[in-house]
């Protein structure tokens, strides 16, 4: 980019490091922002500073929340005997978005990869565990994406809480192999949630 104005590559190049975005789209986006007025400007930019800012990690589930606990975790109409745990905080929004699951979340951050240097400990596995010593709950729903990394952290949960007396489910298959929960379509999510199994 070396006819491009410096401020200008600067904002491509950092829009490109963000998922999805390819040099072609961070370029569009450049220049749109560069079209807009000031007010659209400081209007993202401060959005993305007070994201920054404001967001924390919820102390119970570990989703990303501005309050705490986070208002899935306050909610008393929700049924906090059952804990659907994910990997991630953007896979809780297309599971809410089913309308079929009224719940609770855990968020592990991520999955067992030795290979990578990533055990239980580096999770909030221990964290989940914790949830589950007062005997209030009586089923985790595994919802972890269909991958060889997740598939081993779904064993090793199994494994770790099958002993406490606690019913152990799967989202059904339905989701192929591979794929990413943030990004499965809501029928097809909302029925691997119905159909989920035990392990």
């Amino acid at each position: 980019m070396r006819f491009v104005a410096e401020p200008v590559a600067r904002l491509v190049e950092e829009f490109n490091k963000l998922p999805g975005i390819g040099p072609k789209s961070a370029q569009r986006l450049a220049y749109h922002l560069l079209r807009s007025s000031d007010e659209e400007a400081k209007a993202l930019a401060e959005a993305i500073l007070t994201l920054k800012e404001k967001i924390k990690l919820c102390s119970i589930c570990f989703n990303n929340t501005d309050c705490d606990p986070c208002l899935i975790c306050q909610d008393k109409e929700r049924d906090h005997s059952k804990i659907c745990v994910v990997e991630k905080p953007s896979d809780i929004l297309p599971l809410e978005r089913t309308g079929k699951y009224n719940g609770v979340y855990h968020v592990v951050h991520g999955t067992i990869n030795p290979a990578h240097g990533i055990g239980p400990e580096k999770l909030k596995i221990k964290e989940l565990l914790a949830r589950l010593q007062n005997g209030s709950v009586t089923e985790v729903i595994v919802a972890t994406n269909p991958n060889v990394e997740s598939e081993t952290m779904a064993m090793y949960l199994q494994k770790i809480i099958t002993p406490l007396g606690i019913r152990v489910t799967r989202l059904a298959r339905g989701l192929p192999f591979g794929a990413e929960l943030e990004y499965a379509d809501d029928l097809t999510l909302g029925q691997a949630l119905e159909n989920r199994r035990d392990f």
